[in-house]
């Protein structure tokens, strides 16, 4: 099992943030771990940070943690791709998702409906940009060249490489079976080792009509990772958040965190999480989210419970364990990565 870790998030680019994202991430590399994900929602892009690691790392792979797709032109995230893979040294991972309505809609201007379909052509498009191939393409969302225009299909100017690895986060059933079938990762969210299948069903069910196994693709999940005597009271801080995420990520009707929760065996906390925060009850949405959620979610506890929990993620097939480090200062969150470095060591010599 290998590790990644995060930079960003939705409040992102705050000043004197960036400053420090980066010195996590040049320590990280340090540690050993394997990735850093670039986040992006509504404040810092994706791509930026990621490149100026690129050259202040030297080993860590560099991932889009994620890339909207409806922020960008599928050709534009050709070329970025292909930029980010030249400058990095080949260390780029293509991290894709279809975000949610509230962000596609309110802040793109973009329909958010049919996302499979768009991801599905976004994936064509880029493959064949990544083949070194003209982008002709006939599709319901995307038309390349554009019928009845003046342009002519184009290949791009940068040498192809097929070799740039596209990872799709995806929560959906029929968007996790087409992850199984075309990508080479996942970046999993909504996610507990206790109801694996929840995910991995639908993605087994994918790799199979594509003649592949859970095993050709590199499954990341995991969580935040405290440690302590009393693994309730770690819980307690993280609730507001588990609350954000199945009470706001999305809309009242569209909220595939929230699904994903129902499927894993909280359908009656995460119903009742959303109705109280969507009602305005935000107080009362944090207090109805149960303990035992936000434990299976993370990795709390002293290290024989933390390392129990790295186990549980191995024993379910996860093949990158993706943390969030605790700690109120960056000298405390490298501590904490640390020790967990330690420990999935132990678990892998295990």
């Amino acid at each position: 099992m290998k590790v990644s870790v995060g930079i960003g998030g939705a409040a992102s680019g705050r000043r004197g943030d960036f400053e420090e994202q980066v010195e996590f991430a040049v320590q990280a590399e340090r540690l050993g771990v394997d990735a850093v994900w670039s986040a992006e929602a509504w404040g810092q892009d994706a791509i930026v940070p990621l490149a100026y690691l690129a050259a202040r790392t030297e080993r860590v792979r560099l991932g889009t943690g994620i890339m909207q797709i409806s922020a960008r032109t599928p050709s534009m995230t050709a070329m970025t791709a292909l930029t980010m893979a030249t400058v990095s040294g080949n260390r780029f991972l293509l991290g894709l998702g279809a975000s949610g309505p509230q962000v596609v809609e309110g802040l793109q201007g973009r329909p958010f409906k049919a996302p499979l379909g768009r991801m599905r052509e976004t994936v064509d498009i880029l493959r064949l940009a990544f083949a070194g191939e003209k982008l002709a393409y006939d599709g319901v969302h995307h038309q390349l060249p554009l019928p009845g225009g003046e342009g002519k299909a184009l290949r791009l100017a940068q040498p192809g490489n097929p070799n740039i690895p596209i990872y799709l986060a995806t929560l959906a059933p029929k968007a996790l079976e087409y992850t199984g079938a075309a990508a080479d990762g996942w970046l999993g969210t909504s996610f507990t080792p206790e109801h694996a299948d929840a995910h991995f069903a639908h993605i087994r069910r994918g790799a199979a009509s594509a003649g592949r196994t859970l095993a050709d693709i590199d499954l990341q999940a995991g969580g935040l990772v405290a440690f302590g005597d009393d693994a309730a009271a770690l819980a307690a801080p993280l609730k507001p958040g588990m609350a954000f995420t199945l009470g706001a990520m999305g809309s009242a009707r569209t909220n595939f965190y929230n699904d994903a929760y129902r499927r894993g065996g909280w359908a009656d906390a995460a119903q009742e999480v959303q109705r109280l925060w969507v009602s305005g009850q935000r107080e009362q949405a944090v207090a109805a989210v149960p303990n035992q959620m936000v434990l299976e979610a993370n990795l709390l506890g002293d290290e024989a419970g933390v390392k129990a929990r790295i186990a549980a993620y191995r024993d379910v097939g996860v093949n990158t364990l993706r943390v969030q480090p605790a700690g109120a200062t960056l000298e405390e969150r490298l501590q904490t990565l640390g020790r967990v470095m330690d420990l999935v060591r132990s678990v892998n010599d295990a």
